[in-house]
């Protein structure tokens, strides 16, 4: 209140002072802090006023010095004042930076804040997904084993699970095309399916039935991954492969086995597979396969009797034997009429082929025999041969069944070779002889015929033959005449009708040999037209299928050269007919010189009589 009262003074005087200075300046004392005072001064009196300035000047005196009293006692504080200040100014200006640097944070503050709240979002989502998984993880591991099932079930070959299984991925995966998971499911099905289509496309190379191939026909379809042309080729190319198969597994080293398995195969397989395919794919209602296919079964089926036909043609040749031939013919005959049930007779297409082989054989043996016929004659010792059988002339009456070579043919060592080629030849014919081979079968018999007489014509212009020799050689060409040539004929004639009179027609072709029989013999002696034969003991003929024969005795001749032969002929002819001779000729020499003659164990093999 002192001070107050002194502020006031204090006021007064300067407001007197100033009004004595200036004597118009207005007084600070229209602020509402100045009005109490105011009011008090306008109840002083005059003296009271005229003493107030002085009264304030004394005030301010005592209170300026109050104030440096308490300055003074005080400085201590007013410095620490001092020094809060100034550190409380240093504060708030770090404040001031910091508060800008915050303000300048607070965009990135608030980026994240919006990035934790995104990710929030997203974990919650993760969340409840893991959440839904765990609910759902049997399901879910469920659609995942669904691969391995399907797996296990087309090992175990329960196809029709396995398909239930692949419709019901491929209904799945449809209905939800954006989910990661099910699409791989459905790639892995496939690669499955994949290998159940391998599966059962393997089960058609191998040897199933009617019901089996209905039922893979049916997945086949059920999957759709063949248009129904494709699926028809599918099926007979495995079937096909199927039977490929069988053949390969045969061994072409043994051609008649192979042929017969052939053969056997394509009657009872390629039969079912024809009627497979129609069984399964009997869809075309004019009952046409070529209307409903486009000819697939029909040129499939031409395609394998084409390469039957090829096989046939090309390792018929290879069979030696007529009685094989004859079997193997009779084999197709019998598949191709089995065959013509489902329309695929091919038995009018078999004849050029074994005409061929026949033909073929025919040719080989032929010529066989008058290769062996020209060694023999070649190599053979002209000395005089033990008289053998009775026969009185060479005759063969064709309508005997006795197709017994004569056994004169036995003193002439290279006609029987050449008689046993022919006999073999025939033989082999018998069996398989074409009727329209007749007269190209006649040629190549007369023609081997011909080699012969060409081959004796040849030997007498370029060896020279004496004493002997020469009426042995004549002895050999009247035998091929008189004795040879009609018993071939004969022989020809058992395997065709009238066969012989194709041969005895060409009779002029052997006019040359004929004409060597003309020229007088060198020794001076004449040939007589008939064979002396001669034979001590006893012949017994039996007829059971073959004739038996026995001879002993001996044979003893001496002649003027000191030269002494003996001989122990036992002959036996065996069912089919062929004649086996006795042992070898032992010829002994007075000098002491042993004389071997080629082809003196020579056995002459007649024709098979069927």
């Amino acid at each position: 209140m002192d001070l107050l009262d002194a502020g006031h003074r204090h006021s007064s005087e300067l407001s007197a002072g100033g009004a004595d200075m200036d004597g118009a300046s207005v007084l600070p004392l229209s602020g509402a802090a100045y009005q109490p005072y105011v009011s008090e001064l306008l109840s002083f009196s005059i003296e009271r006023l005229h003493k107030e300035p002085e009264l304030l000047r004394v005030d301010g005196e005592r209170v300026r010095r109050q104030m440096q009293e308490v300055a003074v006692e005080n400085y201590a504080a007013f410095i620490a004042a001092s020094e809060a200040l100034s550190f409380v100014r240093a504060q708030l200006e770090g404040f001031d930076k910091h508060l800008e640097a915050l303000v300048e944070e607070i965009p990135n503050l608030t980026s994240g804040c919006t990035e934790f709240v995104e990710s929030a979002h997203q974990i919650l989502e993760e969340r409840k997904l893991n959440q839904t998984l765990l609910a759902n993880h049997s399901t879910l591991l469920d659609l995942l084993e669904i691969p391995q099932l399907m797996d296990t079930c087309i090992r175990n070959g329960n196809y029709d699970e396995a398909l239930d299984l692949e419709a019901f991925v491929s209904k799945i995966s449809k209905l939800h095309p954006d989910l990661p998971v099910i699409q791989g499911l459905a790639a892995e099905v496939k690669k499955t399916i994949q290998s159940l289509i391998s599966q059962l496309l393997q089960k058609l190379r191998s040897n199933i039935q009617l019901p089996e191939c209905l039922r893979i026909v049916a997945h086949l379809r059920r999957i759709g991954v063949f248009s129904e042309s494709e699926l028809r080729l599918q099926f007979l190319r495995c079937r096909e492969a199927w039977l490929s198969g069988i053949l390969d597994d045969l061994d072409q080293r043994n051609v008649y086995d192979y042929l017969k398995g052939m053969v056997s195969c394509h009657r009872t397989h390629l039969f079912d597979v024809v009627n497979q395919y129609r069984a399964i794919f009997n869809n075309d209602k004019s009952g046409s396969e070529e209307n409903s296919d486009g000819g697939l079964l029909f040129s499939w089926a031409m395609h394998q009797v084409s390469n039957h036909l090829t096989t046939l043609q090309v390792m018929l040749p290879n069979i030696t034997e007529g009685g094989s031939l004859s079997n193997i013919l009779e084999q197709c005959m019998y598949c191709a009429m089995g065959l013509g049930l489902v329309g695929l007779d091919f038995r009018g297409l078999l004849p050029p082929i074994f005409e061929n082989a026949v033909l073929n054989l025919f040719s080989k043996n032929m010529g066989t025999a008058v290769e062996n016929f020209q060694v023999v004659l070649d190599s053979h010792r002209w000395v005089p041969m033990p008289s053998i059988g009775f026969v009185t002339n060479g005759v063969v009456d064709d309508t005997s069944d006795d197709v017994t070579p004569p056994s004169v043919l036995m003193e002439h060592p290279p006609l029987a070779v050449f008689v046993n080629g022919v006999s073999a030849a025939m033989n082999e014919l018998k069996p398989c002889a074409p009727l329209s081979l007749k007269h190209v079968l006649a040629q190549e018999l007369v023609k081997g015929l011909q080699a012969v007489s060409e081959s004796l014509v040849r030997y007498n212009a370029m060896r020279m033959l004496r004493g002997n020799e020469s009426s042995l050689f004549i002895s050999l060409c009247q035998a091929f005449i008189e004795v040879a040539y009609p018993y071939c004929a004969a022989c020809f004639g058992r395997c065709y009708p009238n066969g012989g009179a194709l041969i005895t027609e060409c009779r002029s072709t052997f006019d040359a040999v004929s004409q060597l029989l003309t020229v007088p013999s060198r020794s001076g002696s004449g040939i007589s037209s008939g064979i002396e034969r001669r034979q001590s003991g006893g012949i017994e003929r039996r007829q059971s299928g073959g004739i038996e024969r026995k001879q002993s005795g001996g044979i003893e001749r001496k002649q003027s050269g000191g030269i002494e032969r003996r001989q122990s002929i036992g002959t036996v002819a065996s069912e089919n007919g062929h004649l086996i001779d006795g042992p070898e000729p032992e010829v002994t020499s007075d000098a002491g010189t042993t004389a071997a003659q080629a082809g003196a164990n020579t056995q002459i093999d007649p024709p098979t009589n069927t």
